[in-house]
């Protein structure tokens, strides 16, 4: 039978369902594959989407979430997956990696993208152009919370204790307001743009319980610190965070992911996905130090119209004067201008 290479219509549940269903059961997919993130990207950032599937006779062999990005400031591209850490193909057979690649090539040039962004977690061609700036950090949850204890290093592990002898606690919330005023905040005092309210809102809507938000809280009822995850098979990917600034004396920043970790492994889950950082940065440190191994990311790029790699990120040496500026304009204003720079960035 005929392998064919289909595009995804946003308004098709049933061809979604199915998307998803074989997302789930093919072990390359990850969270950002699912079929959600096509609505999320078009009506959050206005962004066009091409979400392309391999089939053979009714059955799906492969997925390839794309999206277009065209920016004046940034660039145009065409990316697996903008907002997302991971992306790519993933696929049950050689002929559908093949032909979703090709057919992802075709639409690049269609399009007049300078490139291609492809986000895999593993490398599939060696003399692509690559990004060897990110890693992502995973390991095991064990069965037993002091198992998972014992198996952070001491000087983290002490911090740890602090936060639970501060006397903080743990909170599931129904929707984003302690978050976002966290995670705005945190991002305004690094010198980067917040993402919106909306996306925060349209990732709750849209993927309902398999995205919570914990918060913790001080005695005194003082909000310190707040993470937003995402669930996908066994699996917790904590992604976007924001912490007071008291959070890093009370050790509410550590006692936050203990506790992720502790309903993670209450539920079930066996992955702890402690998501990407830049080499060189606190994150990177931090994890490390919680005993994490960075693992590399293999960011892979077809250049069209430029001759390198782009560098949209905080570590441009370009972009150190606008981060400076940033950080001197009142929250107000950042939380106003700062969706209209992000949506570019992913």
């Amino acid at each position: 039978m005929t392998l064919r290479v289909k595009r995804l219509d946003p308004g098709d549940l049933r061809a979604a369902a199915r998307w998803d269903a074989f997302a789930l059961a093919c072990p390359q997919a990850t969270f950002f594959h699912r079929s959600g993130w096509q609505r999320v990207i078009e009506d959050v950032f206005r962004h066009r989407t091409r979400y392309l599937y391999a089939e053979r006779g009714g059955n799906i062999e492969g997925v390839l979430p794309l999206a277009h990005v065209n920016s004046m400031m940034f660039g145009n591209a065409l990316v697996s997956l903008p907002f997302a850490v991971y992306g790519g193909i993933a696929a049950s057979t050689g002929d559908a990696e093949r032909a979703l690649e090709m057919a992802a090539e075709q639409c690049a040039r269609r399009l007049g993208v300078d490139y291609l962004e492809m986000r895999n977690v593993r490398a599939r061609h060696p003399e692509w152009p690559t990004q060897d700036l990110y890693v992502t950090f995973r390991k095991e949850i064990l069965a037993e919370d002091e198992a998972n204890l014992q198996a952070i290093p001491r000087k983290q592990r002490a911090m740890v204790r602090k936060g639970i002898k501060n006397g903080l606690v743990s909170e599931i919330d129904h929707d984003n307001g302690r978050f976002f005023s966290l995670y705005a905040d945190n991002v305004h005092r690094h010198g980067t743009p917040a993402l919106p309210r909306a996306y925060f809102d349209k990732l709750r809507e849209v993927f309902d319980s398999d995205c919570e938000v914990l918060t913790v809280v001080g005695p005194g009822g003082r909000v310190l610190s707040s993470v937003l995850s995402f669930y996908f098979r066994d699996e917790v990917l904590p992604y976007y965070a924001g912490d007071d600034e008291e959070a890093r004396e009370l050790a509410a920043n550590d006692f936050k992911y203990w506790e992720l970790m502790c309903r993670a492994r209450a539920r079930g889950l066996r992955v702890f996905d402690y998501g990407r950082s830049k080499q060189g940065t606190g994150s990177y440190a931090f994890k490390k130090h919680w005993g994490f191994e960075p693992q590399p990311l293999c960011y892979e790029y077809r250049l069209y119209r430029r001759e390198t790699v782009p560098q949209n990120n905080p570590a441009n040496a370009k972009f150190r004067m606008f981060i400076a500026a940033w950080r001197r304009l009142p929250l107000m204003v950042v939380n106003q201008l700062g969706p209209h720079i992000v949506r570019n960035l992913g």
